[in-house]
């Protein structure tokens, strides 16, 4: 592999510092397992993570790389190797976010009151018809992906599926998903399009289900209590083209994306670097 001048994807000290660990245990376990057998490992990770980003960051296929990464087939191989052993939702990274930025706002390191809200996005044409529907209400044919953030903003849980799957229904498996990793969750704001079931759901898991309702009267963009945490939320996945739709084939694929983008993210935070924007802020 030729080495490169720097990627403004590419992840400097301090943030790989944070992932590091991770990405090596998990490599150290496939050896000793005998599932990666040979001499020294051909490929750095610290390449194979920048050329991830490459592809988050820029929104190119992964046949696109450019050459002075490991082959496009390694770099995808380890992406979904990593999302199949759950490396990319239970980063460090994350955890560190959760407990440095929380207490750096006086409250405690785990959640215990969590915002849901989906958001509806069109898919390439290699997403297959099944995996794929229409969303009526927005007139948008594609995935729907189903959020669970806390107070903060910060990714808890993500449910990727077909856009016709209603808010309602999709809840059931998130909050199933938040509860089992977050016990200490006994809060949820939601949109008012999530119907009884939610509500039901929610109780029998000891989270008390609170619908918001824009206030009356209003009309055009509003700013409304809770809500808007998450949908800032959402405005940050948009900093990663690859999200700017789903490109990917498979749900589980696509929800490994959203962790990688908030993985992006909480490191940022921890080591104090910006991410740039068209508006310069």
């Amino acid at each position: 592999m030729t080495p490169h001048g720097p990627y403004p994807s590419d992840l400097p000290d301090a943030r790989w510092a944070l992932i590091e660990p991770v990405l090596t245990s998990w490599r150290d376990q496939r050896r000793a397992r005998a599932l990666d057998i040979g001499g020294p490992p051909e490929h750095d990770l610290r390449q194979i993570m920048n050329a991830i980003l490459y592809v988050h960051r820029t929104g190119i296929p992964w046949r696109y790389l450019p050459h002075d990464f490991a082959p496009w087939a390694t770099v995808y191989g380890h992406f979904a190797k990593w999302q199949q052993g759950g490396v990319s939702s239970s980063s460090p990274a994350r955890c560190g976010a959760w407990s440095a930025k929380p207490r750096a706002e006086g409250r405690g390191p785990e959640p215990s009151a969590c915002v849901l809200d989906s958001q509806t996005i069109k898919t390439s044409a290699n997403v297959h018809l099944a995996d794929q529907g229409t969303d009526a209400g927005k007139r948008i044919i594609g995935r729907k992906r189903h959020l669970g953030c806390d107070t903060l903003g910060l990714l808890l849980t993500v449910l990727v599926t077909a856009a016709n799957v209603s808010d309602t229904a999709a809840s059931v498996t998130l909050m199933s998903r938040m509860a089992a990793a977050h016990p200490d969750i006994t809060k949820a704001w939601v949109d008012a399009g999530y119907r009884t079931t939610a509500i039901e759901h929610g109780a029998r898991l000891g989270i008390d289900v609170h619908p918001v309702q824009r206030p009356p009267g209003t009309r055009g963009f509003t700013i409304i209590p809770r809500r808007w945490t998450i949908e800032r939320s959402i405005g940050w996945l948009m900093h990663h083209r690859r999200l700017a739709r789903d490109y990917e084939r498979h749900p589980h694929r696509s929800e490994a994306m959203i962790h990688l983008a908030m993985i992006d993210l909480m490191t940022r935070r921890l080591t104090g670097e910006a991410t740039p924007n068209r508006r310069g802020t």
